[in-house]
């Protein structure tokens, strides 16, 4: 571990301690009752112009849930909540509602019509213990034990009462489609990539006049952050954490570990209100349980036979923004914001007007007069509840907490992207602006984005001219620590991460056996 500062340290360390403290898993364990759900826990979302070669037309979806899966994790792996709705929002037209919803559903079912697979042992046809008998290549196959499934479709209007219509198969016609197994191994999937690619699915989306692309299954984790040091009060010397040649000094500590992902390509004309509708999407994903459920002590033999669910949908998780849940929501309303929507977004303001962690790491640290005194952060509100003017602000908003993506900005070759987004940009003079906060990539490092908006870095280097329309009170002489500010860093490099080159994005995931 590394060795922490000296409570002696100068205001401009108390400063980058306060920002680092941003540094968390994107939204890995981010509230109390969650972390009792691990199954609807959403990790992270990602809404960006396609950039694989001849998508560029399209916008790519995915969600990101069950976080912190070991490889190792058998005998039963990961499968999905078949009593959850998941769900992909989007709201085209500003007002913070959803307009286009996704409801992903999941099923899992025994072989052999429900009689599970057996072996003969002693002249008994016994039941085996493991959800796979031998090696596994193709969907369904004859050698696994489980076989889990899902159904997706897109509700028009209010998520609830809305018009809903199932996504098929472009090929059969179906609307139910395969998971692929978890990465259990190398002797049970020698070729997990090529597995995994069997079940990508070009589909039709009601409503769509171009096919899109769908695939549900277990990747790496993308994320990177130096989770544990950042959660022992920033446990690490300034000496890295404003060197930007140390940028990847660190280990990713989640690196080893997987997630289970919902990743939908749509057409970006299909996203929009119409012909004539803004450009500017705004998307968040959430997981809701029944709200009630009555346990069986002595179930019957099956999956899923110890539950019985009943009652309306509740929403237990929310996720458009990274890191909004985790370190700006209070912890007595973590819960609250998992069940609100963006909507009800008001209740939440103070947080974000008035964010609490730069001056408690202040009052901790015995070191004041070092975070930004621009109140309120009209510079906040901006960047994570209206879009910037001219970048990602739809033509007419209500101030709420989501993902929101100009579609209508060319997407940029995953080589050329700068993993700073908009902030990189702004450092290097580039041309990169679909990169977040508009929308959000695999590759942008949102950790070290996050850091530098916090501290007041685009208040700096948006100066008195309100370039980036960021507020009024955006001034850079309540930004005591000025240029410094863009050279905060966690020391762990998003780059890094092994990415795929086309849908569905997310690398392979780390098999539980070499």
């Amino acid at each position: 571990m590394i060795p922490c500062m000296p409570r002696a340290a100068s205001l401009v360390g108390a400063a980058l301690l306060a920002a680092c403290g941003l540094a968390t898993a994107s939204s890995h364990r981010e509230a109390p009752f969650i972390t009792t759900t691990p199954k609807v826990d959403g990790t992270d979302f990602y809404m960006f112009r396609s950039y694989e070669a001849g998508r560029s037309d399209f916008v790519t979806l995915i969600a990101n849930y069950l976080p912190l899966q070991d490889p190792y994790g058998g005998p039963n792996y990961f499968q999905m909540d078949p009593n959850a709705l998941y769900e992909i929002h989007v709201d085209n037209d500003g007002d913070a509602k959803e307009d286009l919803t996704f409801q992903f559903r999941f099923k899992n079912t025994l072989a052999g019509n429900g009689a599970g697979v057996n072996l003969m042992v002693g002249g008994k046809s016994v039941n085996i213990p493991l959800i796979q008998k031998g090696g596994v290549s193709n969907p369904k196959d004859g050698n696994l034990q489980v076989n889990e499934s899902y159904s997706v479709s897109v509700v028009r209007g209010d998520r609830r009462v809305g018009s809903a219509q199932a996504v098929t198969n472009s090929t059969t016609g179906s609307s139910t489609f395969d998971k692929p197994v978890d990465n259990i191994g190398s002797k049970t999937l020698p070729d997990y990539a090529g597995y995994a690619a069997k079940h990508v699915y070009t589909v039709n989306v009601p409503g769509c006049a171009s096919p899109a692309r769908l695939f549900v299954g277990q990747r790496q984790d993308p994320f990177a952050v130096n989770l544990g040091t950042i959660f022992d009060l920033v446990n690490a010397p300034l000496s890295v954490i404003t060197d930007p040649a140390l940028i990847g000094a660190a280990p990713n500590t989640i690196g080893d570990k997987n997630v289970t992902t919902l990743a939908l390509e749509v057409h970006r004309s299909c996203l929009k209100s119409g012909e004539q509708g803004d450009d500017v999407i705004g998307g968040w994903t959430t997981a809701s349980l029944r709200q009630a459920r009555l346990l069986d002590g002595s179930p019957a033999s099956g999956l899923q036979t110890a539950e019985k669910p009943g009652g309306a949908w509740v929403q237990v998780s929310r996720l458009g923004m990274p890191l909004v849940n985790e370190v700006v929501i209070g912890l007595k309303d973590k819960d609250r914001f998992n069940a609100s929507k963006p909507g009800g977004d008001g209740q939440f303001a103070d947080y974000v007007t008035n964010p609490t962690l730069p001056a408690l790491l202040e009052i901790a640290l015995a070191l004041p007069n070092s975070a930004p005194t621009n109140f309120p952060r009209t510079d906040l509100v901006t960047t994570f509840l209206t879009g910037i003017k001219g970048v990602n602000q739809p033509r007419a908003v209500t101030p709420s907490e989501m993902l929101r993506l100009n579609t209508a900005i060319a997407p940029v070759p995953f080589e050329k992207q700068n993993r700073l987004g908009i902030v990189g940009n702004i450092l290097a003079g580039g041309s990169d602006n679909a990169g977040y906060p508009n929308g959000r990539r695999p590759k942008d490092d949102v950790v070290d984005i996050s850091l530098v908006a916090v501290m007041g870095g685009l208040c700096v280097a948006n100066g008195d001219t309100d370039a980036l329309a960021l507020g009024a009170a955006c001034k850079p002489s309540a930004v005591p620590l000025g240029a410094t500010t863009f050279k905060l860093h966690d020391a762990v490099d998003q780059a890094k991460v092994p990415l795929l080159a086309g849908f569905p994005y997310l690398n392979t995931p780390i098999p539980g056996a070499q």
